[in-house]
């Protein structure tokens, strides 16, 4: 290989995975992490062809986790880490053309888990049929309130819209459906509204990563290709915030030539922190001349955003390059060979910060972050 010709390799292969690397070690002080994936654990959770369950759809045992298990969220309950994962069954070809359930699975370490057989969440005989079937329910975020209420966020797919709708349950296992979140805000309004993603403001008290309010309101940030506010006094129903023109108040969107160029999707509940309210969330890459050229076409990665706390649409800093990208082999197969890390799970366990995402839309992963690891 000649000079010329080895200085354009080095450009194009080394100086890349250099810039990556370095905009994942050095985060500024506002920011969370690093965040380490465990050696020789990942995937922790993969599909599954002996899980049956009998659908209510269509009145058969089907193996509903059969095809990929992705896009996980994560809680704490009894000194166990619980992890509940969306899966998708074999039944069509194609993204968003088979039907999603969400499973459970519990640990003790935060990355060896016991899977229950069944779904705890899916398409059922309920009131929430002309919203979830036959697409199924999607990618659920949770968090906690102080007194053991569990919240979940998640979509309803029912392949004509797509709506953030939300659950409770006392055990994780047994979940109450509420409907769409925006169901009664503003006279119904945003009821057909396309939309999805919501992570509920929380904050570390006593150890324990709970639910708070913000300026006496429950809040979430919440959207898919941009960002936005809700507030809730019940947790149940939720109110978008909006501008003085009466439309929904997008307070962050995609950036030209920025790993998020695409998309900024809301990832895990958002942290109150000494800083602000700190939200991570998943930004995906263009594909075209306005994506970010030190990253791979149409990738999702992660980023972080820190907002003002008395003002929270306010943003105060966010973070140019992903702080979390796809790296192995399992992060850039599956439905999204581009490379796919999704973040929707962020946990704080035994002192430490445990971050769960989707590989590709195919597997489920853990990341570990250590405060009290030396840098």
């Amino acid at each position: 290989m000649n000079r010329v010709a080895l200085h354009l390799f080095f450009f194009t292969v080394f100086l890349p995975l250099a810039f990556i690397a370095n905009a994942q070690n050095q985060l500024p002080n506002w920011a969370i992490g690093p965040f380490i994936r465990p050696e020789n654990v990942n995937p922790i959770i993969s599909p599954k062809n002996e899980s049956f369950f009998l659908d209510p759809m269509s009145k058969q045992k089907i193996a509903w986790e059969a095809g990929d298990v992705f896009n996980p969220a994560a809680t704490v309950n009894k000194n166990k880490i619980y992890v509940l994962y969306r899966g998708e069954d074999k039944s069509g070809n194609g993204i968003g053309m088979r039907t999603s359930r969400i499973g459970i699975a519990e640990s003790n370490d935060g990355i060896k888990m016991k899977r229950y057989l069944e779904p705890v969440l899916y398409p059922d005989e309920d009131d929430q049929k002309a919203y979830e079937w036959p697409g199924g329910c999607e990618d659920p975020r949770i968090a906690v309130t102080a007194e053991g209420l569990y919240v979940m966020l998640y979509t309803q797919w029912n392949r004509n819209i797509f709506r953030l709708a939300v659950a409770t349950s006392k055990d994780l296992k047994h979940w109450t459906k509420h409907g769409p979140a925006f169901n009664k805000a503003y006279n119904g309004k945003f009821h057909d509204l396309k939309c999805k993603s919501g992570s509920i403001v929380t904050k570390v008290e006593n150890g324990k990563q709970v639910i708070t309010k913000i300026n006496g309101r429950y809040m979430m940030y919440w959207g898919e290709r941009f960002m936005n506010i809700a507030t809730s006094v019940d947790l149940i129903n939720w109110e978008p915030t909006l501008n003085a023109k009466g439309d929904l108040d997008l307070i962050i969107k995609p950036r030209k030539n920025y790993f998020d160029s695409d998309l900024t999707e809301c990832g895990p509940p958002a942290i109150v922190t000494d800083k602000g309210i700190l939200v991570l969330y998943n930004g995906k890459n263009r594909g075209d001349a306005e994506r970010d050229t030190n990253y791979t076409a149409n990738t999702y990665s992660a980023g972080q955003v820190l907002f003002d706390l008395k003002n929270p649409s306010k943003v105060i800093a966010r973070l140019d390059q992903p702080f979390f990208v796809p790296t192995a082999s399992f992060e850039k197969s599956g439905q999204y060979p581009a490379g796919t890390v999704f973040i929707e799970g962020l946990v704080y366990f035994k002192k430490k910060w445990f971050l769960y995402y989707g590989c590709a839309d195919s597997q489920v992963a853990v990341a570990i972050y250590d405060p009290g690891a030396k840098k």
